[in-house]
């Protein structure tokens, strides 16, 4: 693959990418609506992956910014934030959405999921991972309401904005193109559409 070439995450859909140490990544949502659960898993041993809590507890913030390291499970670095062209509003305290999450919201079984994205992402490139990692999630628009709540609106995102993230190690890192159409995490449209990606 050459650095310049474009990858598309499909709408609803999840895809794998492997990572050098040192490798960038710019990570682009195109339309600027779309939500895109992270997840990375360390090349060497899939049992060290990308951890919300240890990432919140090492950077004792809640809110993701430029220059923030993101930490495994093991507290090692292994990603970077490097650049952020949007107006920088992600969240970090969200489960990936899952068949059960559909169940509660009166969705038919069936629904597609981020927790089934990432296992069918891995499944792709033969890996598996037993658990369902806390992802982040890059463009979720949650914001903490005056007393304590969460709340679920559309994302801040442009058309054309995007991340850029360096891995810190070798690692797998996936992504899901969440398939959420009944709360407008995904817009006020409530529609599920492809993001992109572009090595380097």
């Amino acid at each position: 693959m050459s650095p310049d070439d474009l990858q598309t995450i499909p709408a609803r859909s999840g895809r794998a990418q492997r990572l050098e140490a040192g490798q960038s990544i710019t990570v682009i949502n195109t339309h600027g609506t779309q939500v895109l659960d992270t997840w990375a898993f360390a090349a060497g041993d899939l049992g060290e992956y990308l951890s919300m809590e240890h990432t919140r507890s090492v950077n004792s913030r809640w809110l993701v910014g430029p220059g923030m390291v993101f930490v495994s499970t093991k507290r090692r670095p292994m990603l970077t934030l490097v650049e952020d062209r949007s107006p920088g509003v992600h969240d970090m305290l969200l489960p990936a959405c899952s068949p059960e999450i559909y169940r509660e919201l009166g969705c038919a079984d069936g629904h597609a999921s981020c927790q089934n994205n990432l296992h069918t992402a891995l499944a792709a490139v033969g890996l598996a991972v037993p658990i369902t990692p806390a992802p982040l999630n890059l463009f979720m628009n949650v914001p903490i309401t005056a007393d304590g709540a969460l709340d679920r609106v559309p994302p801040t995102a442009r058309p054309g904005d995007a991340v850029v993230l360096r891995a810190e190690m070798p690692l797998w890192i996936v992504f899901s193109a969440c398939p959420q159409d009944v709360t407008p995490i995904n817009g006020a449209l409530r529609q599920p559409v492809e993001a992109h990606y572009r090595l380097g």
